[in-house]
């Protein structure tokens, strides 16, 4: 009897090849009475997939139980403010593939990144120069810029989504006690800028009390993340973006847990020493803080890749 090479296993004999392929074939062929072709096209070209997995690598009948564990404690441990899916899905590098293949590169839009698993609906609008940190932990840090289009032109009243951990590495929807900090939205003015009061970021590690942590003890790799304020910007007629900005210098930027980090996204925060005046001549008590400038392009609404729609959250 012939046999033939496959995966960890090496040698296949043919006849048993042909049993596997026989069962890949009336699986594909069971979708063809799809309605929606998109469905059929993803239900086909995923059971291809997870196949071909299965059989190049032979799993075991307990290593096939130990994954339903693995995805049903993923089930358990998620609810309204922690999503172990996303995670999943940010540690396999999967959102971030998502979002390339979703966010093609146009002109000189500003990249997008992960929206990661602590953002809320509902977070408390600010107005321009306010402070969306109330009263979270950190070192005060001034944010301002300009929303444009790729050609230069100033975009009003974008809305800004932003938030971020406080310096102890916790989002507000971590704590018990229902806080709202380091978190809000606010509206660029007729000439496109905007400014608010945040904190300077810090690194933090994504939750890993969860299997996903325990998947990345298993395989020896950090929970960390690389320093980082969140945005996500809105403007009719423009590509929802999603996105980030990193500080430069920080020694996570090459190992960022959920491959976030892009050079376009490092930017300088700029240190001002304890007396040093704050641009909006805000009291800052004798404090330190830091200032940053980040000026966001948006690229037009028709752009986006060729899946899901731009202004998706589940990203």
């Amino acid at each position: 009897m012939g046999t033939e090479t496959s995966g960890a296993a090496g040698q296949v004999a043919a006849e048993q090849q042909a049993r596997e392929k026989d069962l890949v074939d009336k699986v594909v062929a069971s979708f063809e009475t799809a309605q929606d072709p998109r469905l059929k096209q993803l239900m086909q070209a995923l059971t291809r997939h997870l196949h071909a997995f299965l059989r190049e690598v032979r799993l075991t009948e307990a290593e096939w139980d130990a994954a339903i564990r693995f995805l049903t404690a993923a089930g358990h441990i998620t609810d309204d403010k922690r999503q172990e899916f996303i995670l999943l899905s940010d540690v396999l590098g999967a959102s971030m593939q998502t979002i390339a293949i979703n966010n093609e590169a146009y002109a000189n839009a500003t990249e997008a990144t992960v929206l990661g698993p602590f953002f809320v609906e509902g977070s408390p609008e600010i107005p321009l120069g306010g402070d969306m940190s109330f009263g979270a932990a950190g070192q005060p840090c001034w944010v301002e810029g300009t929303v444009t289009d790729t050609d230069g032109k100033p975009v009003p009243g974008a809305r800004m989504e932003v938030w971020e951990a406080d310096e102890d590495g916790f989002y507000d929807v971590q704590y018990d006690d229902d806080r709202t900090a380091a978190r809000g939205h606010l509206f660029s003015d007729e000439t496109g800028t905007y400014r608010f009061w945040a904190i300077t970021p810090t690194p933090y590690p994504i939750p890993h009390d969860g299997p996903v942590g325990a998947l990345l003890a298993a395989v020896g790799r950090s929970p960390m993340r690389a320093s980082h304020l969140h945005f996500d910007v809105r403007a009719e007629g423009r590509r929802t973006l999603i996105t980030h900005i990193f500080v430069r210098g920080d020694e996570l930027l090459g190992r960022d847990a959920v491959f976030g980090v892009k050079d376009s996204l490092i930017h300088d925060f700029v240190e001002h020493p304890a007396g040093t005046p704050a641009p909006d001549g805000r009291d800052l008590a004798g404090r330190s803080w830091s200032s940053v400038r980040f000026d966001i392009v948006l690229a037009p609404a028709d752009t986006a890749g060729p899946g899901i729609a731009s202004d998706d959250r589940s990203l």
